[in-house]
């Protein structure tokens, strides 16, 4: 579903807004090593929607429960690449049978598999609040009853499923609207995207 990719040279895209050119959250699983799970971990997928590769030393990618107002954070390090992916592993259950793709970061984190919010932020400082806004968060996806979000929260996904974006990138800051629940893909920096993707762009 979200690995469809359009191999164009030139792509005009005509919208009311401007190009999003900026890493996003693009998978949320936290139903890792449970019944009716085949991967045995927990992961979050970022994507680069830019046409440059993107350093990510300094940031995190930071859990809350669904009306949680603590963070836990897992600090990032290196480069995603252009239209590239960035995979990081949490926590991992007593069941699933499949192991992630190698990650390109690992963390220790437990996610919900059926709500909960995440965010990506250029600190590691661990963000308070149901809700937190500010220059530091880069992105943020709310699922299932989730207190925070953009736009609405993304619905709820199940043990054997994700959410994610359709299509790969899309963000519209509406998590309801841009994520859609399907059965997990996970993704690290060494996927090839056969070419840039088609995105939706901010309004």
């Amino acid at each position: 579903m979200k690995k469809l990719y359009f191999l164009l040279s030139v792509l005009f895209f005509m919208v009311t807004g401007t190009l999003s050119a900026q890493v996003v959250i693009n998978e949320v699983y936290g139903g890792g090593g449970n019944a009716t799970a085949t991967y045995k971990n927990d992961f979050i997928e970022l994507y680069n929607n830019g046409s440059s590769p993107v350093s990510l030393a300094g940031w995190s990618v930071q859990y809350a429960s669904s009306a949680g107002t603590s963070w836990a954070a897992t600090t990032l390090s290196g480069t995603i690449p252009a239209h590239g992916y960035y995979l990081v592993q949490e926590t991992a259950g007593t069941g699933g049978t499949v192991d992630l793709p190698t990650p390109d970061a690992t963390g220790t984190i437990a996610l919900s598999a059926t709500a909960g919010k995440v965010i990506l932020c250029n600190t590691t400082v661990a963000q308070t609040g149901a809700n937190p806004t500010g220059a530091q968060i880069i992105d943020k996806v709310g699922f299932g009853g989730a207190s925070g979000f953009e736009g609405a929260a993304a619905p709820a996904p199940a043990n054997a499923t994700s959410v994610q974006r359709n299509p790969t990138g899309k963000d519209t800051d509406n998590n309801s609207t841009d994520f859609v629940v399907a059965a997990p893909t996970p993704s690290n920096s060494s996927t090839s995207t056969g070419g840039p993707t088609v995105s939706i762009y901010r309004v």
